[in-house]
């Protein structure tokens, strides 16, 4: 089996690109070739200056066929219609990996679309946002990135392809040793022990994008991503080390809305286990 990965030399796609190889998989990854990532198994590389965000042109190297690609930083429409141009009849099937903020539960969370909290958890039939581009003027803290980033479009663009089979994975909140090793994403959270937000260690996330990129069921569906069992922020925080202080004051948010996931699909129709205990992986960080 032969794959293309975009975007693979760090944090998720880095652990990907790992658990690809070590199912025997022939990975071939694509990016700047300004970073080297010691987990990284012996793979191919294909590097070009232009494989940053967003990724819209793709060098003759990899404009060929292709069991499946693995678009790790697909930011929104531009490189996402990028991706279908150049991989339409060359694919078997592309995997974008998108996130969970698409729902329209996200949304409600921050306050940009009016109503009632969404029920969760969300499956992947959930309602989606309809205030587009989250992440706009937050390019300062974030990248110049969020001006244009929208999954939703991502998502769409490549869901309306004609000659591409697609898969779509939605994350949730990241956490590992090489990024969110801090747990800044529960810590910052001490102060609305109620709420919910479902994580996943990186190793876990990647192992499911690895399964969904060769499991042939995968193809033309949507699956979330992360632990089975969502815990409040005030029980993850039982188990963590105390800090002293006061707790950080969170964003101004509506709390009353969880942003909880349902992944029972990837577990049920893929056969996806999670590699590592999601509450002993999230303890032994934080000590």
């Amino acid at each position: 089996m032969n794959v293309l990965v975009i975007g693979g030399t760090r944090f998720i796609g880095a652990h990907a690109v790992r658990h690809l190889h070590e199912a025997g998989t022939a990975v071939t990854v694509l990016h700047r070739g300004t970073s080297a990532n010691p987990i990284l198994p012996a793979v191919a590389h294909v590097t070009d200056p232009t494989a940053g965000y967003p990724v819209t042109t793709f060098p003759a190297a990899v404009r060929r066929d292709w069991d499946v690609v693995v678009h790790m930083v697909a930011m929104g429409a531009a490189d996402a219609e990028a991706a279908v141009r150049a991989f339409s009849g060359r694919a078997g099937r592309l995997v974008l990996v998108s996130s969970s903020d698409v729902y329209r539960a996200y949304g409600r969370l921050t306050k940009a679309e009016p109503g009632p909290p969404e029920p969760a958890p969300l499956t992947e039939d959930a309602p989606l946002r309809s205030a587009l581009y989250p992440y706009r003027g937050m390019e300062a803290q974030i990248g110049a990135y969020a001006h244009d980033y929208e999954k939703i479009l991502a998502e769409r663009t490549v869901r309306a392809a004609a000659d591409l089979d697609w898969t779509i994975l939605r994350l949730p909140k990241v956490y590992g040793p090489e990024d969110n090793a801090d747990l800044a994403s529960v810590h910052g959270f001490a102060a609305v022990p109620h709420w919910r937000w479902t994580h996943g260690h990186v190793r876990n996330v990647s192992a499911a994008i690895a399964t969904a990129a060769r499991h042939a069921a995968a193809r033309n569906a949507v699956f979330n991503v992360g632990e089975a069992h969502t815990p409040t922020m005030g029980e993850r925080l039982a188990r963590l080390p105390a800090r002293s202080g006061d707790p950080p004051v969170p964003p101004p948010f509506d709390f009353a809305q969880p942003l909880v996931i349902d992944t029972s699909k990837i577990r049920r129709h893929l056969g996806y286990a999670d590699l590592l205990d999601e509450r002993s992986a999230m303890s032994d960080l934080a000590t």
